[in-house]
């Protein structure tokens, strides 16, 4: 793929030909093979190769943008023209600028030359695993792909990054049947850059399995009540990315209705509460390494034991709020363990769910939410009583943060976050 560089450098001396004189730009080559199975029977393999392009053209305090899928010379030129072009047109925003220079880097991540005979030996195991201990279980589809890319990103003020990285993913469709009932659908993913461990063993795939097979039969909640609901480690992930978009993302921040807008310093959250985005964790595959703003990417905490330590902003962001821009745009999340078990977080809830997802809309700017508890388990006197269906959840999303009960000590790495369970008070749960 050393191609790439002597494209980038074609792509430089276009942009000077036409006079360009302030831009940023990302090329990529990315490459995928691809293992469909179907009813435990491998039906493709394939690989497939992309590429793209991505330019950024700043003129009089003008930014215009365009993109493409083809890198040959013709195609670098119209997307010079059109991005030339766009800027022109645009309205004036002295806020639209360029990362200074970060300097030269070249990053490696993940494996770089796949061992495909392993990779279909672990897929092979993962399903002969789900059939002898859940039989319950029906594996409706399995993907398992490898994915390597190589990217150059150069912006004008000399930053120069470069990188090469692989991984491999595996993702089960599932359901459940018994008896002539079955369960809705369900599924896990994990992502990794070895094949050191069974599949079974890594993220939540065990525990996804458990709970479907345990989902067959469900009951209808009657009445509505105050309880509390442990989040588990995906819908804790869903419920963290609301709260991250509702109150410290770019556009609740330039605009001015975040309720955390000048919160920086102050205690937003329960103090079991630590919310970090770091794509330099050893338990993430293949982290950010550079910015869609063309910063060299950093590990960044946002809450700190309950303390909002920064709003999540991008320059043009930090730029329009005259406040200080997070070099982080990636996901790569991180929370911080409690010290309970989740078994003894069950048994300190009175009444409530095991909520496994969230079907909803993004809450409003007050934080209410209001959606239907997926995949989830009713809870009564510290014990898991039988699988729900038809309930629905509200609640405010600022005050169960403030309302943790506690945080568990287990973890659910699956190479793009880690998560635990939350346990959160203050949510009307109704049924029927």
């Amino acid at each position: 793929m050393n191609e790439l560089r002597e494209v980038a450098d074609l792509f430089d001396d276009i942009l000077k030909d036409k006079k360009i004189e302030k831009y940023n730009y990302v090329l990529v080559q990315s490459g995928k093979q691809e293992l469909n199975v179907e009813n435990g029977e491998f039906k493709l393999l394939r690989t497939v190769y992309d590429y793209y392009t991505s330019l950024k053209v700043y003129k009089d305090n003008k930014m215009g943008s365009s993109s493409g899928n083809d890198l040959s010379r013709e195609a670098l030129v119209k997307l010079a023209e059109d991005s030339d072009s766009a800027a022109q047109s645009s309205p004036e925003d002295p806020c639209h600028d360029i990362a200074p220079d970060q300097g030269k880097e070249v990053f490696r991540q993940g494996i770089y030359e796949p061992d495909m005979d392993k990779f279909i030996e672990r897929i092979q195991e993962c399903l002969d695993t789900i059939k002898k201990e859940y039989p319950k279980v029906l594996v409706m589809a399995a993907v398992g792909s490898y994915d390597r890319s190589h990217w150059i990103s150069r912006n004008t003020n000399g930053t120069e990054f470069e990188d090469y990285s692989g991984h491999y993913s595996f993702y089960i469709n599932i359901s459940a049947s018994e008896d002539g009932v079955n369960t809705g659908i369900s599924g896990a993913y994990v992502e990794v850059d070895n094949l050191d461990k069974p599949f079974m063993d890594l993220g939540s795939m065990r525990k996804s399995l458990e709970d479907i097979s345990n989902s067959i039969h469900t009951k209808s909640l009657d009445g509505k009540f105050d309880g509390t609901v442990i989040l588990t480690p995906a819908a804790a992930a869903q419920f963290i990315s609301m709260l991250i978009v509702n109150y410290i993302s770019d556009s609740v921040i330039i605009d001015g209705t975040s309720l955390w807008l000048d919160k920086v310093g102050e205690q937003v959250a329960s103090d079991k509460l630590t919310i970090s985005k770091k794509p330099f964790d050893e338990r993430i595959v293949c982290g950010e390494r550079g910015t869609q703003n063309g910063f060299r990417a950093e590990d960044v905490t946002l809450i700190d034991k309950g303390v909002l330590k920064t709003h999540s902003l991008t320059l043009y962001a930090a730029n329009k709020t005259g406040r200080k821009v997070v070099k982080n745009t990636g996901w790569d999340l991180v929370i911080e363990p409690g010290d309970k078990s989740l078994d003894d977080i069950i048994k300190s809830v009175d009444k409530g769910l095991i909520m496994g997802g969230f079907s909803g809309g993004q809450p409003g700017p007050n934080g209410e939410f209001s959606g239907v508890a997926k995949n989830s388990f009713y809870v009564e006197n510290g014990e898991v009583k039988y699988a729900v269906s038809e309930t629905m959840v509200n609640g405010n999303l600022a005050e169960i943060f403030r309302n943790i009960r506690d945080i568990s000590k287990e973890l659910v790495c699956d190479g793009t976050s880690v998560v635990p369970y939350i346990a959160v008070d203050g949510v009307v749960i109704s049924g029927k």
